[in-house]
């Protein structure tokens, strides 16, 4: 296995950096790679409900004996006057370094301390003191206690540096089409493309695929299949409530029905960085593993993003939308029961990010921390578990760019009720059972295709001759409830809610307007901020995926583009969606 690790020899000074995220044996700690591109890389997190997890673990070879001095890039995720919650610390060969890490307020270097070592065989440990969001970036050890640097970009020359890490991967493999995004939309995606005879690469930086209705996030799959449940329904969630274990059952029926199929090649636990591009046609996806570090270039003529975030369209340049529009610009001036469905003015809200939690019945007492940078969020607000209305929006917070803040913020507020409702006597036998620590997210960007599906679309049904999905479902456009009364908590969101008998989403709000081998499918669709209130849920972008799928496949029968299939071959792909169930 190839390991994150590098270490060397300068002017007498040796200096090893190990990516924690590569350690062989990571005890309780987590792979974290949600946060990359605001932070520089996954990450090691010690998400014990406030129990500490059991240590990582990893041996090293150091070139001789002597001092050495070890620093750790960390941060207090909840700073403040109380003490840090994600404390830590690093231990060689069963010494505990003397300084407590997690104690800094932002993403830095903390020196950890120094050891004399004899033994040249070491094992490197992190403990986690507390259970609540401990997190470690990179160790780096030195024999002249030389730190390592700060500044962000000077840091990410410096760590491709020390890992030999060259601008061309050392890996490439070629495929017909490659989707970057394993949730829902991007497994039907893969499936329908590979029904019709193309080689597949589905990359996915989890370990399971389902994205949101994974049993990592614990949403099932809403909306209606239409003619693509077929397929959906290999891929789908049966209905158990949001945040229910049951997810697990659904990921093994998922994973079982993908490996069916052998044209699909999924890529687990590896996230793509970046895309390259030559006359506005993505040439290759770039993606790292997770864990060790390796990195692999993914070519294709075709291209889909499915991961939400529109990653892929951003990188190479596709046009997007981010926000709320002014009411005029799509005509979505409307009010509805003395609300407001979009602003005069354009602004940067979205809709949230929601962690789902649930807490168990022990049959016994349980005690829990006392957790005052919690309560801090929480206030006096007192729950026992988490629906979707647990969900983080504000205008000055990004859902891409702040979407660490964003997770932190939920988990205060997850810990902080629930502490608040331990002090009920009637609740003494409750323990955490689950707290999601990926966010579930449900807008940020969306890239613009060819046309720009709206609430007007959905309100009046309108009929498109290129239409490849249908949903009966309501239309719901979320806000934080402390918008409209300033009394409730921050982190609990209401619903707009529009009755509609059905509506089509057409084919031209599945691929990019200005990158040519585009697909897009799922919530990062182009739309308005309203325009996604019906269509964003899973069952509905799961038919966006089966329709891109088919719409790849006519791509390489005629040699053309996704434009090509709109306008010569869109009676062809509707026929495709026809026939899907038979």
């Amino acid at each position: 296995m190839f390991l994150a690790l590098f270490a060397s020899c300068n002017q007498g000074q040796y200096h090893k950096l190990i990516e924690a995220e590569s350690f062989d044996d990571k005890g309780g700690w987590v792979v974290d790679p949600q946060f990359v591109e605001q932070m520089g890389s996954p990450y090691l997190l010690a998400h014990g409900l406030g129990i500490p997890v059991e240590n990582a673990r990893q041996a090293i070879d150091l070139p001789s004996g002597g001092r050495y001095h070890i620093w750790a890039r960390t941060k207090n995720w909840a700073p403040g006057d109380w003490e840090a919650p994600g404390r830590f610390q690093v231990i060689i060969n069963g010494k505990k370094l003397k300084t407590i890490l997690g104690t800094a307020e932002g993403w830095g270097w903390q020196y950890a301390g120094s050891i004399r070592v004899k033994d040249l065989h070491c094992l490197v440990e992190l403990q986690d003191l507390s259970g609540f969001g401990a997190r470690c970036d990179a160790v780096y050890i030195n024999s002249g206690k030389i730190s390592p640097p700060s500044d962000p970009d000077e840091l990410l020359r410096w760590r491709r540096k020390m890992l030999s890490e060259s601008d061309t991967p050392p890996e490439s493999e070629s495929f017909d089409l490659v989707i970057t995004g394993g949730g829902i939309a991007g497994c039907a995606a893969a499936i329908a493309a590979a029904e019709q005879g193309l080689k597949v690469a589905l990359i996915h930086d989890r370990p399971v695929l389902g994205g949101n209705a994974s049993s990592e996030i614990r949403v099932h799959t809403e909306g209606i299949t239409w003619k693509a449940a077929r397929i959906l329904n290999m891929l789908n969630t049966v209905w158990w409530p949001n945040g229910s274990p049951d997810a697990a059952l659904d990921d093994k029926k998922r994973h079982d029905n993908m490996a069916k199929y052998p044209d699909i090649s999924v890529f687990l636990n590896w996230r793509a960085y970046t895309t390259n591009v030559t006359d506005d046609s993505i040439s290759s996806v770039d993606a790292r593993h997770t864990s060790t570090g390796e990195t692999m270039r993914f070519m294709a003529p075709l291209f889909v993003d499915c991961t939400g975030d529109g990653w892929i369209g951003y990188w190479a340049g596709a046009e997007y939308m981010y926000g709320r529009e002014d009411s005029s610009e799509y005509n979505e001036n409307w009010e509805i029961h003395g609300e407001l469905w979009s602003p005069a003015e354009a602004d940067g809200r979205v809709m949230g990010s929601s962690v789902l939690w649930r807490t168990v019945d022990t049959g016994r007492s349980v005690a829990f921390p006392e957790v005052p940078w919690a309560t801090a969020v929480a206030g006096d607000y007192s729950a026992t578990s988490g629906t979707w209305k647990w969900e983080f929006s504000r205008n000055d917070l990004h859902q891409v760019d702040d979407a660490e803040e964003i997770r932190d913020h939920m988990h205060r507020a997850v810990y902080g009720s629930f502490s608040n409702a331990k002090k009920d006597p009637a609740n003494a036998n409750l323990a955490l059972e689950w707290v999601s620590w990926l966010v579930g997210k449900r807008e940020s960007r969306r890239l613009t295709g060819d046309y720009i599906y709206t609430f007007d679309d959905e309100k009046t049904m309108r009929e498109f001759p290129d239409a490849v999905a249908m949903e009966e479902r309501d239309i719901d456009v979320h806000y934080q409830q402390n918008l409209k009364d300033p009394s409730q908590p921050d982190f609990l969101s209401e619903a707009l809610f529009y009755k509609v008998d059905h509506y089509y989403i057409p084919y031209r709000t599945l691929y990019s307007r200005n990158i040519k081998n585009l697909f897009m499918a799922g919530r990062c669709f182009s739309c308005s901020h309203v325009g996604l209130g019906g269509p964003r849920v899973m069952h509905t972008t799961g038919q966006m995926g089966v329709a891109v799928g088919y719409a790849a496949a006519l791509c390489k029968k005629y040699n053309t583009g996704p434009r090509g299939v709109y306008l010569n071959h869109i009676g062809e792909l509707k026929k495709l969606i026809d026939d899907c169930s038979k």
